[in-house]
C-alpha cells in the first residue's frame, strides 16, 4: 500500500508518518519511507540526526541513472531524455518493488533507525528564483508510478504542506491518504481545500485529528470534517520529547496513541487497490503534462508513450518481474 500524509504545515504530519513507518517496520513489514516535504524533517522524526538526511543522496540528484534505469527496453521510449515525471509504465518497462536491490536504492535509500528511507532533498540556495519544489518532487512521482506494492508491503510518503500537492498528479498516487488536522480553522481549511480536490479523483482520504486536549477538540473536528475524522492523537509527552529530538522506542509511546497506529494499519490493510483508476490517473496526467509543457521541452508527442494495453496490478507486474502471478 502507497500512503500519503498531508496538512498543513505544523499539524505533525511527519510526526505521524515517521510513527506509523516505525511501527509498520516493528512489526516485520517491508517500508520504504519518503520525505516529500520542502521541508526535509522525516529522518529527524525517524531518530536520525539532521547530518544523516544531509547525507542521503536526493532522489532528484539520481533522476537521469533512474530514468535510464526505469526505461528498460519499452519501445514507446526513444530515450531516458525524453522521460518526465509522468511518463507511465508500459511493455518493457523495469517495474520496482518495495523492498529489493536496485540501482535507485542502491543510491539514494539509507536506514535511519530500522526505516529505509529516501530523500526528495531540501530547497537550496540555488534554487531561489530559478526553481520550483514540485521538480524535486518529480523525481518521486516517477519512482511511484513504477513501483509495485504487494501484500503487507507499504511506502509512506510524507508529502509537502498544505493543498501545494495538486501541483502535480502525485497525490492521485496513494492507496490511502491521511490528512492530519488540528483542531483549528486553519488547519480545518486545508482539510476542506484537500477534500474538495481529492474527491474529484476519488482519492481515498481519512483525517487524523493531532494535538486533542479535550472532547471539545474532538466535537471540533467532527463538526467541521464529519464522517472524515477516522481517529486522533491526544497530547502527547512521547511526542514533545521526540521532536525534541529524543526519539525513544515506540513501546514508551501513550497506549492511546499506540492504538491510533493500529486503526491507521487497519484502515490501509482495508483499503482496496484500484489498480485501473491508478493506471487512468497516471494517463490522464501524462497527457496534461505533455499538453501543458512536456511536448515543447523534448520536442516530441510524449502521449505516444502511454501504452493502452497495460495495467498497472499484480498480473503484469508479476510478468516483468519475472514472477508467477497468483491466481
Amino acid at each position: 500500500m502507497k500512503i500519503a500524509f498531508v496538512g498543513k504545515g505544523g499539524s505533525g504530519k511527519t510526526t505521524l508518518a515517521a510513527l506509523l513507518a516505525r511501527h509498520l517496520t516493528d512489526g516485520g513489514h517491508p517500508v520504504l519511507a519518503i520525505d516529500a516535504d520542502i521541508n526535509q524533517h522525516l529522518a529527524v522524526a525517524l531518530g536520525g540526526t539532521p547530518q544523516c538526511a544531509a547525507q542521503l543522496t536526493p532522489l532528484g540528484e539520481f533522476l537521469p541513472q533512474m530514468k535510464e534505469y526505469l526505461r528498460g527496453d519499452n519501445p514507446r521510449i526513444a530515450s531516458a531524455a525524453e522521460m518526465v515525471k509522468t511518463t507511465p509504465p508500459g511493455a518493457g518497462s523495469r517495474l520496482v518493488r518495495v523492498d529489493e536491490e536496485n540501482p535507485i536504492y542502491a543510491a539514494c535509500v539509507r536506514r535511519v533507525g530500522d526505516v529505509r528511507l529516501a530523500v526528495t532533498g531540501a530547497f537550496t540556495e540555488d534554487d531561489l528564483g530559478v526553481a520550483c519544489y514540485h521538480s524535486k518532487v518529480g523525481a518521486v512521482e516517477l519512482l511511484l508510478n513504477h513501483l509495485v506494492d504487494g501484500p503487507g508491503e507499504y511506502v509512506v510518503v510524507d508529502m509537502t504542506a498544505g493543498a501545494d500537492s495538486f501541483a502535480s498528479g502525485l497525490f492521485t498516487r496513494f492507496d490511502r491518504t491521511f490528512l492530519v488536522c488540528e483542531p483549528t480553522l486553519r488547519s480545518v481549511g486545508v482539510y476542506r481545500q484537500y477534500a474538495g480536490y481529492a474527491r474529484d479523483y476519488g482519492v481515498a482520504l481519512s483525517v487524523v485529528g493531532n494535538k486533542i486536549e479535550d472532547p471539545s477538540d474532538v466535537d471540533f473536528l467532527r463538526e467541521h470534517v464529519g464522517a472524515d475524522l477516522l481517529t486522533w492523537v491526544s497530547r502527547s509527552t512521547y511526542i514533545r520529547r521526540a521532536e525534541r529530538g529524543a526519539v525513544g522506542p515506540l513501546d514508551d509511546l501513550e497506549a492511546t496513541n499506540r492504538v491510533v497506529l493500529h486503526k491507521l494499519t487497519d484502515t490501509v490493510d482495508a483499503t482496496v487497490q484500484d489498480w485501473p483508476a491508478l493506471t487512468r490517473h497516471a494517463h490522464d496526467f501524462h497527457r496534461r503534462n505533455a499538453a501543458a509543457w512536456a511536448n515543447e521541452q523534448t520536442g516530441t508527442d510524449l502521449t505516444a508513450q502511454i501504452d493502452p494495453g497495460f495495467l498497472m496490478g499484480p498480473a503484469p507486474a508479476a510478468e516483468v518481474l519475472g514472477l508467477t502471478p497468483a491466481r
